[in-house]
């Protein structure tokens, strides 16, 4: 625990357990003093933070914020001290990674060996995947996941952003020439998705507004990584994520195109953990060892 059952900390988990009563045994305290801890928080900072029923708790709006960043805090105490505390002191035991399939091939795999090296005593397990895995159920420690974050009990660290850019191969702009406005799309072979009609709408801001235009081309494949590889034979234009063609884009392989009209928005990228009392050291070694060597993020170009 963080030394004493603390205002902050007992409400965290009066919200996190649903109630005072499931709330004392983990904070070594009886339901009443729990309660008084929060009654003696909310009277400091001078708000409601709980609507109490016989029933049920349920957060007001200040409570909702509050919560959000105490949350935050609590658990980044807890993962310092629980590290210090700990007798081995290193990180050690499996850890089990989840991520996309892109990620996990362009940005996860080529730094694995540092991580390796750093830490010797850990047993990295990855779970490539596009689907949004259940980190409980399915015993995952850390997931990298790229976009909107539901609302949810897990700690969240921000590792970056990405965007998905327009390309090309030198071989298909010398065959069939680099197109200089997204009109001229029109004229050229897409790499198109069958399944997902919305990824054939590219967005571009022309004057002064975003306009969508619907590509089209003789070669549709859903999967990202097949679009990538057909796009450096000279397929077609592609339009993908940073972190999947950053490398190719350096090296020559591929061309960004339509740079001055992009449009898009970049999206936040987040290795999200569960918000557990004692979190094992290996967790946060996992996350600060992404966010050292993502600052700056290399799919960033």
């Amino acid at each position: 625990m963080i030394g004493q059952a603390s205002e902050m900390t007992a409400f965290v988990r009066v919200v996190d357990s649903n109630g005072f009563s499931a709330a004392a045994p983990g904070l070594g305290l009886t339901p009443s003093a729990v309660s008084k801890l929060v009654t003696r928080l909310e009277a400091r900072l001078g708000v409601r933070l709980l609507q109490r029923t016989t029933r049920a708790l349920h957060l007001t709006q200040d409570g909702e914020a509050y919560y959000a960043a105490a949350r935050r805090i609590v658990a980044e105490i807890e993962t310092l001290e629980g590290g210090l505390a700990r007798e081995a002191g290193a990180p050690h035991g499996l850890l089990r990674v989840t991520t996309s399939q892109a990620f996990s091939t362009h940005q996860l795999a080529p730094i694995v060996p540092g991580f390796l090296t750093r830490y010797p005593a850990i047993q990295l397990e990855l779970v490539p995947t596009d689907r949004v895995v259940d980190m409980i159920g399915e015993g995952i420690d850390v997931a990298i996941r790229i976009g909107q974050l539901p609302d949810s009990s897990f700690m969240a660290r921000r590792i970056g952003a990405d965007k998905r850019i327009v390309c090309a191969a030198p071989s298909y702009l010398a065959r069939r020439g680099t197109p200089a406005h997204p009109d001229e799309l029109a004229r050229h072979d897409c790499i198109v998705n069958p399944e997902r009609a919305y990824l054939n709408r590219w967005g571009f801001r022309l004057e002064g507004a975003i306009r969508e235009i619907e590509v089209t081309g003789r070669c549709r494949v859903a999967e990202g990584e097949m679009q990538m590889r057909l796009a450096l034979q000279g397929a077609g234009i592609v339009r993908l994520t940073r972190l999947t063609v950053a490398d190719a884009i350096r090296r020559g392989e591929l061309v960004r195109l339509l740079n001055p009209f992009d449009a898009e928005e970049p999206v936040a990228i987040h290795a999200v953990y569960p918000h557990r009392r004692h979190l094992a050291p290996k967790v946060p070694a996992f996350v600060n060892f992404l966010i050292e060597t993502f600052s700056p993020p290399p799919w960033e170009i």
